[in-house]
């Protein structure tokens, strides 16, 4: 009995301190959730008046590379340009709430590595994330993207991922991938134009759309037959 006893007395001190330290580590990691939730929550707002960059922008700069970025207002763009990006990037754009579920698990279930990515999903993976996959990353992705899609909305969303996405190295945006590709403005571009740019999306390195390839010319082609034939798709950005 008086042994039980001073063992239990012996255990009290340490089982204490375990209790503090475990206190501790859970309090520095629901603080650390906290902070990050205000940090997007703050960004996102800020998003909704001001054009952010992208991670990929930030690396350029970090490291002393050239970016070449013009922001232009969704008005101002081609109405051909966000219709071949829906088309091709997202064509369930207008129907879901950020994230393509039904998408997102077929490719889980085919066990693939890529697949099912919506726009507002790499619209948060270019504001907030890094470029490398990772189940990590998709997993910070998937509330990113429901989130952005809540707080922008439809044709802010698609806005700032037209003023962010890449179209070649160090070309930030759809009014420089204009230029650059094109020698036009955004609000320039024709119908071809537009498809070009948007089947670079996936490759912007490998596909110049200024110079397309026999394969990426025929990839612009079936997107603009696509296009044709998609019905109402477009509504909640026109």
């Amino acid at each position: 009995m008086s042994r039980s006893g001073e063992t239990t007395r012996a255990d009290a001190p340490g089982r204490g301190l375990l209790r503090r330290l475990v206190g501790g580590v859970l309090g520095l990691a629901w603080r650390a959730v906290a902070l990050v939730v205000v940090a997007l929550v703050v960004l996102t707002l800020v998003g909704a008046a001001i054009t952010p960059v992208s991670t990929l922008m930030l690396g350029r700069w970090a490291t002393m590379q050239p970016v070449t970025r013009m922001v232009v207002p969704l008005e101002a763009i081609s109405p051909h340009v966000p219709r071949m990006v829906i088309a091709s990037e997202d064509s369930l754009y207008c129907r879901h709430a950020g994230v393509d579920f039904d998408a997102l698990f077929a490719v889980i279930e085919a066990g693939a590595e890529r697949g099912a990515s919506t726009i507002p999903m790499q619209t948060a993976k270019n504001v907030f994330l890094w470029p490398q996959r990772s189940y990590v990353r998709k997993a910070i992705e998937i509330p990113l993207a429901l989130w952005l899609d809540l707080v922008w909305g439809k044709r802010r969303t698609l806005e700032i991922y037209l003023n962010v996405a890449e179209w070649g190295d160090g070309v930030f945006g759809i009014e420089a991938a204009a230029r650059a590709h094109f020698g036009k403005s955004a609000g320039d571009l024709t119908r071809r134009e537009a498809a070009l740019l948007a089947t670079a999306l996936p490759n912007p390195r490998g596909r110049d759309p200024g110079r397309p390839s026999g394969g990426h010319a025929r990839l612009a082609e079936n997107l603009m037959a696509r296009e044709r034939g998609s019905g109402d798709i477009f509504g909640c950005v026109e």
